[in-house]
């Protein structure tokens, strides 16, 4: 398998490739903004510093959100292209899962995304259970945690700070690891995970007449 992912949900641009009997190649770049503009040059140049050709790519992986509105766009919309191009079989993959495999927790974990405006979206990690993510009012968290997961645990992601839980530990990971993005690309089945973005709120636009979009 020839496998490449790519994140753009956050400031960071980041690309990483693996390559059957080689090691992983992983870059990251802090840019802020200019996503678009900066994806396509990156991926060439690694795909080139490998020795591999776009065509030579069985899977593409790429983080859904939740996290910038935009960049979840870009990162999406360029690896369906890619995909489409080449032949690869695209994958979508959630940051929060992604952010619970790079934490390397094995027991109870809870990973919190600050979805700003007093939200937050959790996913909770407990015994066999994976919960769907969802978007909660802040002053909700601590009892819907309470009603799916053990009595202790730890915490991850950019909203864990904002709550405090007894029995539960804030591990201070807030950023995804390429390596763990790489793992789970390579693991997911195609049929459950569609390259699709997953938003932290629905976007501010509104119609003519400040209808809901």
């Amino acid at each position: 398998m020839s496998l490449l992912v790519i994140d753009t949900t956050g400031s960071e641009c980041s690309v990483a490739l693996r390559v059957a009997g080689r090691p992983d190649l992983c870059r990251t770049d802090v840019i802020g903004r200019g996503h678009a503009e900066y994806l396509a040059p990156m991926v060439a140049q690694m795909l080139e510093q490998a020795g591999v050709s776009p065509a030579q790519l069985t899977r593409i992986g790429v983080t859904t959100g939740p996290g910038s509105f935009a960049g979840s766009r870009v990162g999406v919309a360029f690896a369906r292209g890619l995909a489409l191009a080449t032949g690869a079989v695209a994958v979508g993959i959630g940051n929060l899962a992604v952010l619970a495999r790079s934490t390397g927790v094995t027991g109870p974990l809870v990973v919190l995304h600050d979805a700003k405006r007093g939200d937050v979206i959790l996913q909770v990690w407990s015994g066999q259970t994976v919960t769907p993510p969802e978007r909660l009012p802040l002053p909700d968290v601590a009892s819907r945690i309470e009603a799916l997961a053990e009595p202790s645990g730890q915490l991850a992601g950019s909203g864990a700070a904002l709550v405090e839980l007894v029995g539960w530990v804030d591990v201070g990971l807030t950023a995804i690891t390429l390596p763990a993005l790489l793992d789970l690309a390579e693991l997911a089945d195609p049929g459950l995970s569609p390259p699709s973005p997953f938003y932290a709120r629905p976007p501010d636009a509104k119609l003519p007449g400040g209808l809901e979009p």
